[in-house]
């Protein structure tokens, strides 16, 4: 039990060291969200389609801005340990490995992916989209980011020996990130025509288990190979 409890705890600090060292670096997560809020509600304005339309395309648009403006911060989920030397600590600390790294992506999610699912049902006003169409989209963006940030964890791992490696770790995520793409945008637009939007849910709830399955162990043999 106490092994279990030391555990937990090893967690749960990891994920309020990161939420709290989140206010030094405020730019890093509001520049991204900025953006998404801006693009998402600035597209509408410039294509000249009904509202019925305009409704149609919203769900793919704004899982697309919201998957590039993302992108933004995976390059520093563990650029800051490395830089201050907290990723020593981690690597040399009694906690497992995989756990930390897998605290460090719930943080990355909770200040970087849940912030875009919380606007989301207001960005959609702009898209002439029911509320009932919007909370959906919001569930997809819900296990999508968390998807994308278990992913991009792998990413950030793999490139943090690279200097600028925004872009390599961008041409290695966004492929993995289509098929979320995909079932994300496609699930709403079902939904908005009347019919189950189940199957897309389970398609991306498999798909964030899968990646939950074993991107902290692959996240934390990156962190231990790069180190060496």
């Amino acid at each position: 039990m106490n092994k279990y409890l030391s555990i937990w705890n090893g967690f749960t600090s990891t994920v309020k060291r990161d939420c709290l060292l989140s206010k030094k670096n405020l730019t890093q997560f509001l520049n991204p969200l900025l953006l998404f809020i801006l693009v998402s509600a600035s597209f509408p304005f410039a294509v000249n389609l009904n509202e019925s339309n305009l409704s149609t395309i919203g769900p793919g648009v704004i899982w697309v801005i919201a998957i590039l403006s993302f992108l933004l911060t995976l390059s520093n989920l563990y650029m800051h340990d490395l830089d201050d030397g907290c990723l020593d600590y981690m690597l040399l600390s009694p906690q497992p490995l995989p756990i930390l790294t897998f605290a460090k992506t719930f943080a990355h999610w909770v200040l970087s992916g849940l912030p875009i699912v919380l606007i989301c049902p207001f960005v959609a006003i702009f898209y002439q989209m029911e509320l009932d169409d919007s909370l959906v989209l919001a569930l997809t963006l819900t296990i999508g980011t968390f998807a994308l940030s278990l992913i991009g964890s792998i990413g950030a791992a793999l490139t943090l020996s690279t200097k600028n490696n925004s872009i390599l770790l961008s041409l290695l995520v966004l492929p993995v990130t289509i098929p979320i793409l995909i079932f994300g945008a496609k699930t709403v637009v079902l939904y908005q025509n009347g019919h189950t939007s189940l199957s897309g849910l389970y398609f991306i709830g498999a798909y964030c288990m899968f990646a939950l399955s074993f991107s902290p162990f692959v996240s934390a043999a990156a962190l231990r190979i790069g180190s060496e």
